[in-house]
C-alpha cells in the first residue's frame, strides 16, 4: 500500500549510513544516491522538529553462521556516520551490535518518551538493518513506512524481496518524494 499519511508525532529512523557500509557497492541505488534522498528527509524532519534518528552498527551478534563475517579489524572509522546527514545536536544517535536498531538499545524508550507512533525508515541494507528495524518496529506496535528509494541492499534479489514480499506486511511504502510531500 502506498503511504497514505503520517502521524503527528512520526520519526525519520535512518539505518547504517556510515562510512564503512556507505562504501560499499549497493544495487538497485547507489548508496550515494541513498544518502543524498536521507539527506533531504532529515533536513525536512528537522524543519518540522520531528525526530530524527541515526542509527549506526558497531558490532555484531555472536554465534556461527554459514556467511562469513568480514573478520579482521575495521578502520577506525568505520562505524562514523557520512557527513552528509548534518549530524544536529537534536538527533538521536543509536548504536547498535545486531542488525536491528531496537534490540539491546534504548531507541523503542526514546521514541515513547517524545509520543512517536510512526517510524519513516531508510539506509542499508535493505534485506538486513532496515527489514530488521521494520519487523520490530511493527512488532513494537509503530506505524511503518518504507523509503524505497532511499535504501538499497548489497544483494539486489534479496533488497526485491524485502520489498515485495515483507515490506507490505509490515506498513505502506513510499517514494522520497512522497513522504516529502505528506510533510507538506
Amino acid at each position: 500500500m502506498p503511504v497514505t499519511t503520517l502521524d503527528p508525532k512520526t520519526a525519520l529512523v535512518l539505518i547504517d549510513l556510515q562510512k564503512g557500509i556507505t562504501g560499499l557497492p549497493t544495487a538497485p541505488v547507489p548508496a550515494a544516491d541513498v544518502v543524498g534522498r536521507a539527506a533531504r528527509l532529515a533536513a525536512a524532519f528537522r524543519a518540522r522538529e520531528l525526530p530524527v534518528v541515526l542509527v549506526n552498527v558497531t558490532g555484531g551478534a555472536p554465534g556461527r553462521t554459514e556467511f562469513p563475517s568480514g573478520g579482521g579489524t575495521p578502520p577506525a572509522d568505520w562505524a562514523e556516520l557520512v557527513p552528509e546527514l548534518d549530524r544536529q545536536p537534536g538527533d538521536l544517535i543509536v548504536s547498535k551490535q545486531r542488525w536491528g536498531a531496537f534490540h539491546g538499545t534504548g531507541l523503542d524508550r526514546e521514541l515513547r518518551e517524545r509520543g512517536v507512533t510512526q517510524i519513516v525508515l531508510a539506509g542499508i541494507a535493505t534485506s538486513i538493518g532496515v527489514e530488521s528495524t521494520a519487523r520490530a518496529a511493527h512488532e513494537h506496535g509503530y506505524h511503518v513506512t518504507l523509503v524505497t528509494d532511499a535504501m538499497a541492499d548489497l544483494d539486489e534479489a534479496a533488497h526485491r524481496n524485502s520489498l515485495e514480499k515483507v515490506f507490505p506486511r509490515l506498513g505502506e511504502t513510499g517514494t522520497t518524494e512522497a513522504v516529502l510531500t505528506l510533510l507538506g
